[in-house]
Protein backbone atom coordinates (compact mmCIF):
# COMPACT_ATOMS: atom_id res chain seq x y z
CA UNK A 1 0.00 0.00 0.00
CA UNK A 2 1.48 3.34 -0.96
CA UNK A 3 1.69 6.31 1.39
CA UNK A 4 -1.35 8.11 -0.11
CA UNK A 5 -3.56 5.02 0.24
CA UNK A 6 -2.43 4.54 3.82
CA UNK A 7 -3.24 8.18 4.59
CA UNK A 8 -6.71 7.83 3.04
CA UNK A 9 -7.42 4.70 5.07
CA UNK A 10 -6.18 6.38 8.23
CA UNK A 11 -8.40 9.42 7.58
CA UNK A 12 -11.47 7.21 7.08
CA UNK A 13 -10.66 5.24 10.23
CA UNK A 14 -10.15 8.46 12.19
CA UNK A 15 -13.53 9.81 11.05
CA UNK A 16 -15.23 6.55 12.06
CA UNK A 17 -13.47 6.56 15.42
CA UNK A 18 -14.51 10.16 16.05
CA UNK A 19 -18.14 9.24 15.38
CA UNK A 20 -17.94 6.30 17.77
CA UNK A 21 -16.31 8.45 20.45
CA UNK A 22 -19.01 11.12 20.24
CA UNK A 23 -21.57 10.76 23.05
CA UNK A 24 -24.93 9.38 21.85
CA UNK A 25 -26.59 12.72 22.65
CA UNK A 26 -24.38 14.41 20.03
CA UNK A 27 -24.90 11.88 17.22
CA UNK A 28 -27.07 12.80 14.27
CA UNK A 29 -27.02 16.53 15.02
CA UNK A 30 -27.29 19.04 12.18
CA UNK A 31 -26.05 22.63 12.28
CA UNK A 32 -27.53 25.14 9.82
CA UNK A 33 -25.48 28.24 9.00
CA UNK A 34 -27.13 30.90 6.86
CA UNK A 35 -25.51 33.77 5.00
CA UNK A 36 -28.90 35.48 4.81
CA UNK A 37 -27.82 38.26 2.46
CA UNK A 38 -26.41 35.73 0.01
CA UNK A 39 -29.85 34.14 -0.31
CA UNK A 40 -31.86 37.37 -0.40
CA UNK A 41 -29.55 38.91 -3.00
CA UNK A 42 -28.48 41.81 -0.79
CA UNK A 43 -29.00 43.46 2.55
CA UNK A 44 -32.15 42.54 4.47
CA UNK A 45 -34.03 45.85 4.34
CA UNK A 46 -37.48 44.74 5.54
CA UNK A 47 -39.21 42.17 7.70
CA UNK A 48 -40.86 40.86 4.51
CA UNK A 49 -37.45 40.01 3.03
CA UNK A 50 -36.44 38.17 6.20
CA UNK A 51 -39.73 36.24 6.14
CA UNK A 52 -39.20 35.36 2.47
CA UNK A 53 -35.77 33.87 3.23
CA UNK A 54 -37.24 31.93 6.15
CA UNK A 55 -40.01 30.47 3.95
CA UNK A 56 -37.54 29.57 1.19
CA UNK A 57 -35.21 27.78 3.55
CA UNK A 58 -37.96 26.09 5.52
CA UNK A 59 -39.42 24.63 2.32
CA UNK A 60 -35.97 23.66 0.99
CA UNK A 61 -34.38 22.30 4.17
CA UNK A 62 -37.33 21.29 6.31
CA UNK A 63 -35.90 23.14 9.29
CA UNK A 64 -36.61 21.40 12.58
CA UNK A 65 -37.36 23.30 15.76
CA UNK A 66 -34.58 21.63 17.78
CA UNK A 67 -31.84 22.39 15.24
CA UNK A 68 -29.22 24.99 15.91
CA UNK A 69 -29.47 27.74 13.30
CA UNK A 70 -26.84 30.46 13.04
CA UNK A 71 -27.39 33.44 10.77
CA UNK A 72 -24.59 35.64 9.45
CA UNK A 73 -25.91 39.14 8.84
CA UNK A 74 -24.88 42.80 8.64
CA UNK A 75 -25.69 45.21 11.47
CA UNK A 76 -28.46 46.81 9.42
CA UNK A 77 -29.92 43.46 8.39
CA UNK A 78 -29.98 42.15 11.96
CA UNK A 79 -32.70 44.68 12.80
CA UNK A 80 -35.06 42.95 10.36
CA UNK A 81 -33.81 39.35 10.59
CA UNK A 82 -33.87 39.15 14.39
CA UNK A 83 -37.65 39.46 14.88
CA UNK A 84 -38.32 36.83 12.19
CA UNK A 85 -35.66 34.27 13.18
CA UNK A 86 -36.39 34.41 16.92
CA UNK A 87 -34.78 31.07 17.84
CA UNK A 88 -31.66 31.54 15.68
CA UNK A 89 -28.31 32.82 16.86
CA UNK A 90 -27.23 35.95 14.99
CA UNK A 91 -23.56 36.57 14.23
CA UNK A 92 -23.07 40.09 12.97
CA UNK A 93 -20.33 41.27 10.67
CA UNK A 94 -19.46 44.55 9.03
CA UNK A 95 -18.01 45.31 5.65
CA UNK A 96 -18.14 43.54 2.33
CA UNK A 97 -17.56 40.01 3.71
CA UNK A 98 -18.67 40.70 7.27
CA UNK A 99 -21.40 38.05 7.48
CA UNK A 100 -19.12 35.48 5.80
CA UNK A 101 -16.30 36.18 8.23
CA UNK A 102 -18.66 35.95 11.21
CA UNK A 103 -19.86 32.53 10.02
CA UNK A 104 -16.29 31.39 9.32
CA UNK A 105 -15.37 32.34 12.87
CA UNK A 106 -18.08 29.98 14.13
CA UNK A 107 -17.02 27.17 11.79
CA UNK A 108 -13.33 27.48 12.61
CA UNK A 109 -13.44 28.15 16.35
CA UNK A 110 -16.37 26.27 17.88
CA UNK A 111 -15.37 22.59 17.50
CA UNK A 112 -18.08 21.93 14.92
CA UNK A 113 -16.64 18.57 13.80
CA UNK A 114 -16.77 17.30 17.39
CA UNK A 115 -20.38 18.39 17.94
CA UNK A 116 -22.25 17.81 14.67
CA UNK A 117 -22.53 15.04 12.08
CA UNK A 118 -23.92 17.35 9.42
CA UNK A 119 -23.50 21.01 8.55
CA UNK A 120 -25.79 22.82 6.15
CA UNK A 121 -24.17 25.96 4.78
CA UNK A 122 -26.59 28.31 3.06
CA UNK A 123 -24.20 30.33 0.90
CA UNK A 124 -22.52 29.94 -2.44
CA UNK A 125 -19.49 32.04 -1.55
CA UNK A 126 -16.09 30.55 -2.31
CA UNK A 127 -14.65 31.98 0.91
CA UNK A 128 -16.04 28.88 2.68
CA UNK A 129 -14.28 26.31 0.45
CA UNK A 130 -11.30 25.48 2.65
CA UNK A 131 -13.37 25.19 5.81
CA UNK A 132 -15.97 22.99 4.09
CA UNK A 133 -13.20 20.70 2.82
CA UNK A 134 -11.67 20.50 6.30
CA UNK A 135 -15.01 19.58 7.89
CA UNK A 136 -15.52 16.90 5.25
CA UNK A 137 -12.08 15.53 6.04
CA UNK A 138 -13.19 15.15 9.65
CA UNK A 139 -16.18 13.06 8.62
CA UNK A 140 -18.80 15.81 8.72
CA UNK A 141 -21.36 15.74 5.91
CA UNK A 142 -21.52 19.28 4.50
CA UNK A 143 -24.47 20.30 2.35
CA UNK A 144 -24.20 23.64 0.56
CA UNK A 145 -27.43 25.41 -0.39
CA UNK A 146 -27.19 28.31 -2.84
CA UNK A 147 -28.59 30.01 -5.90
CA UNK A 148 -27.37 28.11 -8.95
CA UNK A 149 -25.92 31.29 -10.46
CA UNK A 150 -23.90 32.26 -7.38
CA UNK A 151 -22.47 28.89 -6.33
CA UNK A 152 -18.66 28.89 -6.45
CA UNK A 153 -17.41 25.81 -8.32
CA UNK A 154 -14.67 25.10 -5.77
CA UNK A 155 -17.21 25.22 -2.94
CA UNK A 156 -19.49 22.87 -4.86
CA UNK A 157 -16.62 20.41 -5.28
CA UNK A 158 -15.65 20.60 -1.58
CA UNK A 159 -19.20 19.93 -0.34
CA UNK A 160 -20.64 16.47 0.27
CA UNK A 161 -23.73 17.58 -1.61
CA UNK A 162 -25.27 20.76 -3.00
CA UNK A 163 -28.84 21.99 -3.28
CA UNK A 164 -29.57 24.88 -5.62
CA UNK A 165 -32.48 27.26 -5.91
CA UNK A 166 -34.09 27.57 -9.31
CA UNK A 167 -34.38 30.93 -11.13
CA UNK A 168 -38.11 31.26 -10.33
CA UNK A 169 -37.29 31.27 -6.62
CA UNK A 170 -36.17 34.90 -6.61
CA UNK A 171 -36.97 37.39 -3.88
CA UNK A 172 -39.51 39.90 -5.14
CA UNK A 173 -40.88 40.83 -1.72
CA UNK A 174 -38.31 43.54 -1.09
CA UNK A 175 -38.64 45.06 -4.56
CA UNK A 176 -39.81 48.65 -4.69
Amino acid sequence: MNRTSAQNVQTAETATTQFKMRPPSLRGRRLVLIDIENISGGAIRTLAEARWVQRMLDSTLGLRHQEQVIIGVSKAGAIHAGPVWTSARMVVGTGINGADLALLDVLNNENIADRFDEVVLVSGDGIFTETVATLGGHGVKVTVVAHRTSLAKRLQMAASQTVTFTPHQINLEGAA
